[in-house]
């Protein structure tokens, strides 16, 4: 069962991802019917859909860790025993938190204590601090996701697999199933 703190960081995640995805693309789209069609374009709209465009690229970060999707090279572990890819996963991410330690810390220190509070952006008006600010926030949320996600399979013993190896599965079941052989044609 998910702990309660969880079920908000999820539920949080999920609706900023889409609402960053939806404001950035509706608002390219905009930008380009405005250009194309009427010979104008709204002055802010490039620079909101860039800070939403990365703010969606750090939460998506952190999304991606929760499901477990980063990219990771595991072919070698079938040829070793199974305590060298445990080993060999719970030291890279122990690096992994490590590095989101150390950027924690500056991006933290570059926010808070090296940022003007007066640094705006150039259309929008907004201090650039807000801005910046998805940066501490994604890299605590991916080490957050990264001990949940080594929680659920070291002690809870839960089998995590990323969406694409499922999907990849299952679509080798599909054709399993159907007997379709890409290389045999019926005439």
């Amino acid at each position: 069962m998910k702990s309660l703190l969880f079920k908000i960081i999820d539920s949080l995640e999920s609706v900023l991802c889409q609402l960053l995805l939806v404001s950035f693309v509706l608002l390219l789209f905009a930008q380009i019917v405005l250009r194309n069609l009427f010979n104008y374009s709204l002055p802010w709209g490039d620079e909101l859909a860039t800070y939403a465009f990365v703010w969606f690229a750090y939460l998506g970060a952190a999304y991606a860790t929760k499901m477990s999707a980063h990219n990771r090279v595991t072919f070698q572990f079938k040829f070793l025993p199974r305590w060298v890819e445990t080993f060999c996963t719970l030291l890279t991410d122990l690096i992994w938190i490590g590095f989101n330690a150390v950027f924690i810390y500056l991006s933290y220190d570059f926010v808070f204590n090296k940022m003007n509070l007066f640094w705006k952006s150039q259309t929008l008006g907004i201090p650039m601090k807000y801005i910046y600010l998805i940066l501490p926030i994604a890299f605590v949320a991916m080490t957050l996701r990264i001990l949940q996600n080594n929680y659920l399979k070291f002690v809870k013993k839960a089998d995590l697999v990323d969406p694409e190896s499922e999907e990849v599965e299952k679509l080798k079941h599909n054709d399993d199933a159907a007997g379709d052989d890409p290389t045999r044609r019926e005439h």
